[in-house]
């Protein structure tokens, strides 16, 4: 197996080795993948101004860190946007975005509340670590899956960067004064937070990036339809290793031995369900 390039953090657009696209390299499936990758990852900073309220008080530092996330995390929504507009000049980020942004926004990023939807902050650093192993695990899957070149590289630059996160979540977690949550609500949480990929987030990203704004009235959003095709454009450049990585990752900020009964059971049970709907 090809060992791939750790990529540092603080990479600019300007680092990417954009002259080396190869358009007979584009897999069509994986395209309309990364065209709505773009749109979720773009979205950050409704993200940031939520997790703010969330950590209002919780000092300078946490607050620069959430800022540093948000704008790293908008930079992978451009980096996917610019090569999707690559690889297909009939998608526009920006204009798929405002398509997106309009019709999805949940209630707790237009509300005011300070409070965690999860019921506390280390809730909500569990969940954010649920989504951060999620992503690692599949830029890592992306990268490995990839033939075309700048492709390849902008997955491995984010999926460090996704990393890097996960240990900035994982690190506020455990900075927290509040009590520690028992392993069961830990665990509900974070089955909770999995079962939240089901909502339009995904759905209607995918249809935003995918079905141009004339074509809405013959193709109209029905999440069902567009979560399934999202997933089908997804689960194929799975391996084993990338599901077993996040199943660990996802084990540990639950606080069970990432190495122990319950990781390889999860990751058993997790790749088996991928390989089925994959099939």
């Amino acid at each position: 197996m090809t060992v791939a390039t750790v990529y540092k953090q603080g990479w600019t657009m300007d680092d990417v080795h954009w002259s080396l696209f190869d358009p007979s390299k584009v897999e069509p499936a994986l395209l309309a993948a990364i065209k709505a990758a773009a749109l979720v990852e773009y979205n950050a900073p409704d993200y940031v101004t939520y997790l703010k309220r969330v950590f209002a008080d919780a000092g300078q530092e946490t607050l620069a860190s959430l800022e540093q996330w948000g704008r790293e995390e908008a930079q992978h929504g451009r980096a996917l946007g610019r090569w999707a507009e690559m690889a297909d000049p009939s998608f526009k980020l920006e204009e798929a975005f405002a398509r997106f942004r309009k019709g999805y926004t949940p209630a707790h990023f237009s509300g005011s509340a300070e409070g965690s939807v999860r019921g506390s902050r280390r809730g909500e650093m569990i969940a954010r670590c649920v989504v951060e192993s999620g992503t690692s695990s599949y830029y890592s899957a992306i990268r490995d899956a990839s033939d075309e070149p700048v492709l390849t590289e902008i997955a491995g630059r984010i999926a460090a960067d996704e990393y890097r996160h996960y240990k900035l979540f994982y690190d506020t977690l455990n900075a927290q004064s509040e009590p520690d949550l028992g392993l069961w609500k830990k665990l509900w949480i974070a089955v909770g937070r999995v079962r939240e990929s089901e909502d339009d987030e995904l759905a209607y990203s995918y249809y935003c990036a995918n079905v141009l704004p004339e074509e809405e009235n013959v193709r109209p959003y029905n999440r069902k339809k567009y979560s399934r095709m999202a997933g089908q454009a997804s689960m194929t450049i799975y391996h084993r290793h990338h599901i077993q990585k996040l199943v660990q990752m996802v084990i540990k900020v639950v606080g069970a031995d990432p190495h122990g009964w319950l990781a390889n059971l999860a990751g058993a049970v997790l790749w088996r369900r991928l390989s089925a709907k994959s099939a």
